[in-house]
């Protein structure tokens, strides 16, 4: 059994903490909030390969509980053409489909089975620092604190100072020319089938919308921005809903009511990404989910990636006969698939960051494309990926 330390306590490093605990190990979690996530966040689509990687934690039936099915994609181009429609990433053999859900509920649900599991989790742990001895690592914290354990995960996001710790140099993230934004829109009553997610490419953004079987709209939009924002300049949201809603307004879909209808529009974000991360370890140290490979949310797989990564880490921990080696083989084993499921992200996400004259050439293209779509989805090799759980790792 491992003392294991984890840095960041939403979803990654809830699941790793769960999924470590489930193989005899002691997982403390460290978050660097001193407060909890309730009611922080927008909504995420959970695809099948990551509930089916829950499955053996016993959490899936918990996030589809919180969550709604969402089967189908229908997309459609702004001047109210539809293009196609077809699965949003397949289903499992017992018919469990895409979850959407708020990131919120999501984060409660997590952290009240790891408690429940009795998993200690602490609050206001910012990660500061971390050395490894012959056979422990020690993290300090912004705090003054300390602790220490046989191994040290870094599941603290996108600006993750593990990252930087195990190796100074290590790239920053790169800017994927998108803001994103969105909501969840009351009293308006649409005639779209719940659970089927409307994707538009629209004259001036790209604009998504669900039902919710209760019949409120939630709904997202990636606005094309070249200059990477600074943070004060995100923070200015006085003409946000006016922006959104001017340049909606040109397109022959219900998006603007959606807008108008949306009482809090959530405060607009920059994309990124990581194209490759050269160092996700040491012999003690171990970097995950966005702090290794943050994916464009337009690959639909920022969480399933990190749920994967929680139980394949737990996996090699169970059945490989050291730390180091376990990092090691744990590497091996993810690397290629998560450079693979960015570089599609970065790709699906370049159609929805395009000028006037560039939206023309894009309209024509996918016009065609769907008009005669390739055999094989380009996109099926991220939800068919499975995590065999009993498998023993070599």
């Amino acid at each position: 059994m491992a003392k294991v330390l984890i840095a960041g306590g939403g979803i990654a490093g809830t699941i790793t903490a769960i999924a470590l605990h489930e193989t005899g190990h002691e997982p403390v979690i460290h978050e660097a909030y001193d407060r909890t996530a309730e009611g922080v966040g927008a909504f995420l689509t959970l695809a099948v390969n990551g509930l089916d990687a829950l499955s053996p934690l016993g959490l899936k039936s918990l996030v589809k509980d919180l969550g709604f099915d969402t089967p189908r994609i229908k997309m459609r181009l702004g001047d109210g053409r539809d293009l196609a429609e077809f699965a949003l990433g397949g289903q499992l053999e017992d018919g469990t489909v895409s979850q959407t859900v708020l990131r919120s509920d999501l984060y409660i649900g997590l952290r009240d089975e790891a408690v429940r599991r009795g998993i200690e989790i602490r609050y206001g742990k910012r990660l500061a620092d971390a050395r490894e001895s012959g056979d422990g690592v020690r993290a300090t914290f912004e705090d003054g604190s300390s602790a220490e354990g046989d191994l040290l995960v870094g599941a603290d996001g996108l600006r993750s100072r593990m990252r930087t710790i195990i190796d100074p140099r290590a790239p920053s993230p790169r800017y994927v020319p998108l803001l994103n934004t969105g909501g969840l829109a009351e009293g308006l009553r649409l005639d779209d089938e719940p659970g089927v997610m409307h994707m538009t490419f629209g004259k001036r953004l790209f604009f998504a919308h669900v039902v919710h079987p209760d019949g409120g709209v939630w709904w997202f939009a990636n606005i094309p921005r070249k200059h990477e924002p600074s943070q004060a300049e995100l923070a200015v949201t006085t003409t946000w809903r006016e922006d959104l809603i001017r340049r909606l307004a040109v397109d022959r879909t219900p998006a603007e009511r959606i807008v108008r209808a949306t009482r809090d529009i959530y405060r607009p974000w920059a994309t990124y990404d990581f194209p490759s991360v050269p160092a996700w370890r040491t012999d003690r140290m171990v970097i995950i989910g966005d702090a290794a490979h943050a994916t464009s949310p337009a690959a639909g797989q920022g969480a399933a990636m990190a749920i994967e990564d929680a139980v394949t880490l737990a996996r090699c921990l169970r059945d490989v006969s050291s730390i180091p080696k376990a990092l090691a083989v744990y590497e091996g084993l993810r690397r290629e698939r998560v450079e693979a499921v960015v570089e599609r992200g970065k790709r699906n996400g370049d159609a929805k960051a395009v000028g006037p004259v560039g939206r023309v050439i894009r309209d024509f293209f996918l016009t065609r494309a769907f008009k005669n779509p390739p055999k094989e989805d380009p996109n099926a090799f991220m939800w068919r990926h499975r995590i065999d759980w009993e498998a023993p790792v070599a």
